[in-house]
């Protein structure tokens, strides 16, 4: 159970550097240590809050036919980038946090949390086919 929190923390952590580097309006910190500690801080964010709200979401979600998900990984994108902010790990969505929300930094977020949970979904895929991993 332990080892695969970890393996949850290392995909989303990785899934998010890579999505970094494909959206516009989005800063990361070129530093790698801050850059690590971002991963980890979505991966736990991911691997902790998303099963939680997931959950309590589901009657909603499936009214919605999985709209409510969505939503939920573009919110938990902005909690990762909230608490960056807090931590001066160098987060940025279109400029947010600190200001006011703006439509580039929602866009940044939905494109964040679509290729976080794209390359999420091909990582846990290969999990299941090659046993061991």
């Amino acid at each position: 159970m332990l080892l695969d929190l970890l393996m949850r923390v290392i995909i989303n952590g990785i899934a998010l550097v890579l999505a970094i580097n494909f959206v516009p309006h989005v800063k990361a910190p070129t530093d790698l240590v801050k850059l690590l500690i971002l991963a980890v801080v979505f991966g736990l964010v991911n691997a902790y809050l998303r099963p939680i709200v997931k959950t309590l979401s589901m009657p909603l979600n499936l009214l919605t036919f999985g709209l409510v998900g969505l939503m939920l990984n573009v919110a938990l994108v902005f909690v990762a980038a909230f608490i960056s902010g807090g931590l001066n790990l160098g987060l940025k969505l279109a400029g947010w946090p600190p200001g006011p929300i703006q439509i580039d930094t929602i866009v940044a977020a939905f494109l964040i949390s679509l290729l976080v949970g794209i390359v999420a979904a091909i990582v846990a895929l290969i999990r299941k086919l090659t046993p061991g991993i």
